[in-house]
């Protein structure tokens, strides 16, 4: 079972209708099916609302987020240019961010988008353990 979402990330959610709240929420849950210990910052920007995804608690390091817009939902990997993706279904041109276009949640059972968070957590950076 996914931890629930932070007060501040849902009060965020608010502005938008209940379909992209759910998707949002949908497209988070997926990100912590696979990397159940990866913190989440949430923050409200100027056209969306977005959660990012890091293991060390920096954004700088987050390898994924959830854009919240108001007719869609981007599900976005913070080093996508360098992900595998054999289906072709990440978007962007940008040099290292990429993302995935959510419209409905049958979008997050598509066999390709699993493995896409799998390989950007896989690459993420992850702070020494106390053990050394």
């Amino acid at each position: 079972m996914v931890r629930p979402p932070d007060s501040a990330y849902s009060a965020f959610l608010e502005r938008f209708d209940a379909g992209i709240r759910d998707l949002a929420l949908a497209a988070r849950a997926s990100v912590l099916a696979v990397a159940p210990d990866a913190g989440e910052l949430a923050y409200d920007a100027y056209n969306a609302v977005a959660l990012a995804f890091t293991y060390s608690g920096r954004l700088k390091e987050a390898f994924a987020h959830v854009a919240a817009y108001g007719g869609h939902v981007n599900l976005g990997f913070n080093q996508g240019a360098t992900l595998p993706d054999p289906h072709a279904r990440l978007r962007g041109t940008g040099k290292a961010i990429r993302h995935v276009r959510l419209d409905a949640p049958a979008d997050l059972e598509c066999p390709s988008v699993v493995p896409l968070i799998r390989a950007a957590a896989a690459q993420a950076s992850r702070p020494a353990s106390a053990e050394g």
